[in-house]
């Protein structure tokens, strides 16, 4: 055991007064929308799948992860939400359009 790492009260996580130590939960900061919906198509560094990139929503993590899961269900495909984005695998962009312009928001491709 190293006798330069410190032990302070951030790494522990359990103590015998105590109990289980909770970590702090930082908060995310959202990057706010700039009215638009942006709508890419990427294959680079997924073996030639495709998948349809959302960005720019301006949402928190569990209004992002509800708008993924009502969009992949539509779909009938899978996804996942990366950071502040929506990946649905396949290429499905004038549905997703469409569903996002039904939700309010202003939808413009990006790419080719």
């Amino acid at each position: 055991m190293d006798n330069d790492q410190s032990n302070t009260d951030e790494s522990l996580v359990y103590s015998t007064n105590t109990g289980r130590i909770k970590a702090k939960k930082q908060s995310v900061n959202v990057v706010p929308s700039d009215g638009f919906a942006h709508v890419r198509r990427e294959t680079k560094g997924r073996k030639g799948k495709g998948v349809i990139v959302i960005s720019g929503l301006g949402l928190n993590s569990t209004e992002l992860k509800s708008l993924a899961s009502k969009l992949k269900k539509s779909c009938g495909t899978g996804g996942s939400v990366v950071d502040e984005t929506i990946e649905v695998q396949g290429d499905k962009r004038e549905l997703i359009k469409e569903l996002l312009e039904k939700n309010g928001y202003k939808v413009k491709f990006i790419g080719g």
